[in-house]
């Protein structure tokens, strides 16, 4: 009797053991209302006399002094509860409404986590990343290099891999506090900005898990969308920041996006293009490009890498400057294919030229080598190093073709 009174007893426990962790599910529970959300954040690069404006926090100038690093400036747009309209409303459709919606905090500090820290000494409520959505850093601060802010980032768990990273020309904290007309939240206005441009086909889609990803490859470096803050308080994108290692390079322009999306094979496309008839400045055409295709192959010849790259290319005739170009004639459209392949090919060349000269393979090559070639790779070239001395050397060979789909219509 005694034997089953001890097994009912015991199979209680372990039912009481099982449930109890169940039941304590929400013992680190945290209200929304308590925290601060964050949905942008900017970072400059600002000079030493900046320090006069930090409190010691994190260290005592005596005791426990800061590290002799760079002073940075960041600025967080939080979220002002209960003020985010969740529809249309006469008072939140932009400008003064945007400055109603958030709240802009900037402090100076050491590092990206002793910045943080400065910040959340000034707020009541704990800082919560989960909803940031736009990081933005400047072009000054991005040359330095992003080593910390990464480190610091990645090692968040509440920071989304789709989150976007971009480069400002100039001061990014004025991106923190623009008032677009177009959007109630600043940083949904840069969010949707690059998320419309990835749709148009005028980026590549690149958020920040992506950035990442390409800056720890062996063979390939990471770029950014490079951005200005306009008059009007828009943003234009002006084309790709790209980096060796954890420092930015330089810029790209505008059209040059097209023609790495044309190496990529990336869709859709969406830049426009002029083309010139018979050098002749009255004969100009308007081309849209509609889809690519790209094909890569590599072979090694005395030591070096050679790359044959093939990229097709659909195209419209988007409108003519002259009623002397008769559309309708075979030998015309001929002609705009062909001066087409010309002008992108140009283009593909001068941009990988470019990345060549300062060692940055924006484009992956080195990647395809590791995986075509992984014996040359692990004999010869072993490193993101070696990589990038070598990728100034490989030889491109560019092939374009381009078919013309439509050529409009005309009411007569």
């Amino acid at each position: 009797m005694e034997t089953i009174q001890w097994i009912r007893t015991l199979k209680l426990g372990v039912v009481v053991l099982l449930i109890v962790p169940v039941l304590a599910g929400c013992w680190d529970r945290l209200e929304i209302e308590d925290r601060a959300i964050v949905l942008g954040i900017s970072v400059d690069a600002v000079d030493p006399g900046a320090a006069k404006e930090e409190e010691q926090v994190s260290h005592l100038r005596d005791k426990f002094p800061a590290p002799e690093k760079g002073m940075i400036r960041v600025a967080a747009q939080i979220a002002l509860p209960g003020k985010i309209p969740l529809g249309p409303g006469e008072s939140g459709t932009g400008g003064k409404g945007a400055e109603e919606t958030v709240w802009v905090i900037d402090v100076v500090g050491h590092t990206i986590d002793d910045a943080i820290m400065n910040l959340q000494q000034q707020m009541s409520a704990k800082l919560f990343f989960g909803h940031l959505r736009v990081i933005v850093v400047s072009d000054k601060f991005a040359r330095k290099g992003l080593q910390n802010l990464n480190d610091y980032f990645r090692r968040n768990t509440e920071v989304r891999r789709t989150a976007w990273m971009m480069v400002s020309k100039g001061n990014a904290e004025q991106l923190m506090r623009a008032a677009p007309k177009l959007e109630r939240v600043p940083t949904l206005y840069l969010l949707s900005t690059l998320d419309g441009a990835v749709k148009q086909g005028k980026f590549p889609t690149d958020f920040l898990g992506v950035f990442w990803s390409n800056g720890s490859k062996k063979g390939q470096e990471a770029f950014l969308p490079y951005i200005e803050l306009m008059k009007a308080e828009n943003v234009e994108l002006k084309g790709m920041a790209y980096f060796k290692n954890d420092k930015m390079i330089e810029v790209t322009e505008p059209f040059e996006i097209a023609a790495y999306m044309g190496v990529r094979g990336m869709n859709p496309a969406g830049y426009r293009a002029f083309i010139r008839l018979e050098q002749n400045p009255s004969k100009t055409v308007t081309i849209f490009a509609t889809s690519r295709k790209s094909r890569l192959k590599v072979r090694i010849e005395d030591g070096i890498p050679h790359f044959k790259l093939s990229v097709f290319t659909e195209i419209n005739l988007e409108e003519k400057l002259s009623e002397t170009i008769f559309t309708n004639n075979s030998a015309v459209l001929k002609e705009i294919e062909e001066e087409d392949k010309k002008s992108y090919s140009k283009a593909i060349y001068g941009l990988i030229k470019k990345t060549q000269k300062s060692g940055s393979d924006i484009f992956g090559f080195g990647e395809f080598v590791r995986a075509k070639q992984p014996k040359y790779w692990n004999e010869q070239i072993k490193t993101k190093e070696n990589w990038q001395e070598m990728y100034k050397d490989v030889v491109v060979d560019v092939e374009v073709l381009t078919k013309m789909r439509r050529v409009g219509m005309k009411a007569r």
